[in-house]
């Protein structure tokens, strides 16, 4: 996974400073790493919140000078929210909310990239499908008796 990420380019720097840091801690602290729960590693998600970061600091539109943000808020039943917090360089509304749906639009295309999903709530039509898809799977074994 770090591979992969690491040839990302507004990921590359991140990747590699970050497993520099994270390795001299586990050897600093005399870690054993061969038990993935044991010491620091890098996590998908927070990756992600980097990318995050590092794209919205690299979008044309997004304002150099004030707040950037990308962080976790409360999880929930729903999953584990993020917040982005950032200022558009343009102030018309109607453009502020182009720009905001472009940068939703890309982060809704990576997430996959980083081993995440996005929630949302099933619908009927979801439903439907379980329920006819278990419906095929009795009528195959029912079948084959």
């Amino acid at each position: 996974m770090l591979q992969r990420f690491g040839k990302f380019e507004l990921l590359a720097s991140y990747i590699r400073m970050r497993q520099n840091e994270v390795a001299l801690y586990n050897t600093e602290h005399n870690i054993d790493t061969s038990e993935v729960i044991n010491g620091r590693r890098l996590t998908n998600l927070g990756t992600f919140r980097a990318y995050l970061k590092a794209f919205l600091a690299h979008h044309r539109m997004i304002h150099p000078d004030l707040t950037l943000m990308v962080r976790h808020l409360a999880p929930t039943e729903s999953g584990l929210p993020l917040e982005i917090y950032a200022f558009s360089e343009d102030k018309v509304w109607v453009n502020y909310e182009e720009i905001q749906a472009d940068i939703f639009d890309h982060i809704l295309a990576v997430i996959p990239e980083f081993g995440l999903r996005v929630f949302q709530n099933p619908s009927g039509s979801d439903f439907s499908r379980v329920i006819d898809a278990a419906a095929v799977r009795r009528s195959k074994r029912a079948g084959n008796h």
